[in-house]
């Protein structure tokens, strides 16, 4: 199993920017993909950003351009960089891992971490 650890959630005022952290307990080559998503109550849970194994990234329409996905291997961590925030990127967000173990896809979530822009 893999862990993961968010950090870097807090309040922030609109315009301003904010960085998360995902640390992972396993090396990112074991993994094939990473990614953040956001929750808020009511609602699914969307993908924001991601960033597969051959580096490739993928952001959601509305942070395109604002938010961006990183990845450092030394310390197994991956970084969402959101700058020029919105009250509507309020949310619980999430980092997600997967890879594949015996022919199958695992996933794994981190515990969350709490991100607030107030309007």
């Amino acid at each position: 199993q893999v862990q993961l650890v968010e950090s870097g959630g807090g309040l922030v005022q609109p315009g301003r920017s904010l960085k998360l952290s995902c640390a992972a307990s396993v090396s990112l080559f074991r993994l094939n993909a990473m990614g953040w998503y956001r929750q808020v109550p009511g609602k699914q849970r969307e993908v924001v950003a991601t960033i597969t194994g051959d580096g490739s990234t993928d952001y959601a329409d509305s942070v395109k351009g604002r938010f961006t996905i990183t990845r450092d291997f030394a310390k197994n961590t991956v970084y969402l960089q959101m700058n020029s925030l919105k009250p509507e990127d309020t949310g619980d967000y999430y980092c997600n891992a997967y890879w594949y173990s015996i022919g199958s896809r695992r996933d794994s979530w981190g515990q969350g971490t709490q991100v607030t822009v107030p309007s």
